[in-house]
């Protein structure tokens, strides 16, 4: 099943979970000591939706307060900004929607050159040879967190599913933010991050 499709048929879980993730993974590290994690408020409510809007509050509140000003930053605190407020499906497939497109996008600026698709919606169709190896690890990302998500929906295991979600984006975060510290490093301008 292609990527589109998996956002197509997610439930609210996968839906917010995999939002979440993107968002997650894209997030370079925080300046001035600020919190490491600042949207792992919204972890905790992508099951069941418990509290979700008092968690994307808070949320946002701790990336207001981390958040350095980089573009890579501030786009992120942007879309974070337009997740609804309600835990269902409509809304946050729309919003999910978007935070893959951002996650390819934000991977593709710091991609080596590697030809592929012109956009990151190209990417999305084109798959894994729709970029470099950061898009094609991304792409891979999204479609087994949607996957795993899918499987895992309304059984004992949900929790598992959820757990290796935070995994994979784990993961991905630290493979982007090495990405991100070389090429700062490169510039000479070790806070700013943002691709140029």
């Amino acid at each position: 099943m292609s990527l589109l499709e998996l956002i197509a048929r997610a439930d609210e879980r996968g839906l917010a979970a995999s939002g979440v993730a993107c968002l997650d993974r894209c997030l370079p590290l925080s300046e001035g000591g600020g919190d490491p994690e600042p949207l792992r408020p919204l972890w905790a409510g992508c099951g069941s939706g418990a509290e979700w809007a008092a968690r994307l509050d808070a949320a946002h509140a701790a990336l207001e307060g981390a958040a350095g000003s980089d573009d890579t930053t501030a786009r992120v605190r942007a879309l974070l900004g337009t997740a609804p407020r309600d835990f269902a499906a409509g809304p946050l497939r729309v919003w999910a929607d978007a935070c893959s497109l951002l996650a390819l996008d934000i991977h593709r600026a710091f991609d080596l050159p590697a030809g592929g698709a012109e956009n990151s919606e190209d990417c999305r169709v084109a798959g894994a040879a729709g970029g470099g190896p950061l898009v094609a690890g991304e792409f891979r990302r999204q479609t087994e967190i949607l996957e795993s998500l899918a499987e895992t929906a309304g059984t004992a295991g949900d929790g598992t599913g959820l757990r290796r979600v935070l995994d994979l984006s784990t993961e991905g975060r630290r493979v982007l933010r090495a990405v991100m510290s070389r090429r700062a490093r490169g510039r000479g301008r070790p806070g700013d991050v943002s691709p140029k």
